[in-house]
């Protein structure tokens, strides 16, 4: 198992854009992939927080009596602080997605862990919880960012299914089946609940796509919520350990 571990650390130092190879990541570092021990769908939304289209996510959710990991932006955070705190205190688990959405390959080391540092510190301070978790935007991993998650006290998560509801493309329907054709039990959803790095108006396709999404695993019985949920978390430890 710690042969394992060595290995998959080795792929992820030279190797930024594991995230990309979906498979290979998923079957070297499952935790890093969002994969939990169990049946549980951890639920994430990326690029919030965006008060013309979260709120719609936020009762959507509150319909179904369910709860998500929204990854934020640090300065959209501290521009919207009020819509940071009602999504804490309506349930929801809340993550860093950077300061900004720079790809953190273009990054210098030091700007980026002083990003991440002042995200973590910012959604402490708005909601009263330290945050668990980093996803870094486009799902570029760097060693300088992986280093700098974990300086600032965050777990790096990424995902197993997505919808690529951010292309003009996409359709309700389109992003369900993407979802679906990638999602088994215990995987990790990312989708998008605004459209500020995505096709105009793509949140409202990702929106109705979502409720398509929760009926069906209403019906199911899923077992469904955010990443705290998730049981990764030991995963994690033991892949992030030198």
């Amino acid at each position: 198992m710690k042969r394992a571990a060595l290995a998959a650390a080795a792929v992820v130092a030279h190797a930024p854009a594991l995230a990309s190879i979906g498979p290979l990541r998923r079957h070297l570092l499952p935790g890093l992939s969002g994969v939990g021990p169990g049946p549980h769908i951890a639920l994430t939304y990326d690029d919030g927080p965006d008060p013309a289209t979260t709120p719609y996510f936020l009762d959507l959710l509150e319909a179904h009596g369910r709860t998500a990991t929204f990854f934020l932006l640090g300065a959209h955070a501290a521009r919207h602080p009020v819509l940071v705190a009602e999504m804490a205190a309506r349930g929801h688990e809340l993550a860093v997605h950077g300061w900004d959405h720079t790809c953190v390959a273009l990054k210098r080391p030091g700007t980026l862990a002083r990003d991440l540092r002042e995200s973590a510190r910012l959604l402490e301070q708005l909601t009263g919880e330290a945050p668990r978790w980093y996803r870094p935007p486009y799902g570029v991993l760097t060693t300088p960012a992986l280093y700098a998650a974990r300086a600032a006290g965050l777990r790096t998560v990424l995902w197993t299914a997505w919808g690529r509801d951010w292309e003009a493309g996409a359709t309700p329907a389109r992003i369900v089946r993407t979802v679906e054709r990638r999602l088994a039990p215990g995987g990790t959803v990312l989708l998008h609940d605004t459209d500020r790095t995505s096709a105009p108006r793509s949140w409202e396709r990702t929106l109705a796509a979502s409720a398509i999404l929760l009926d069906r695993w209403d019906r199911d019985g899923q077992d469904l919520g955010p990443l705290r949920d998730h049981g990764c978390d030991a995963r994690l430890a033991a892949e992030a350990a030198p």
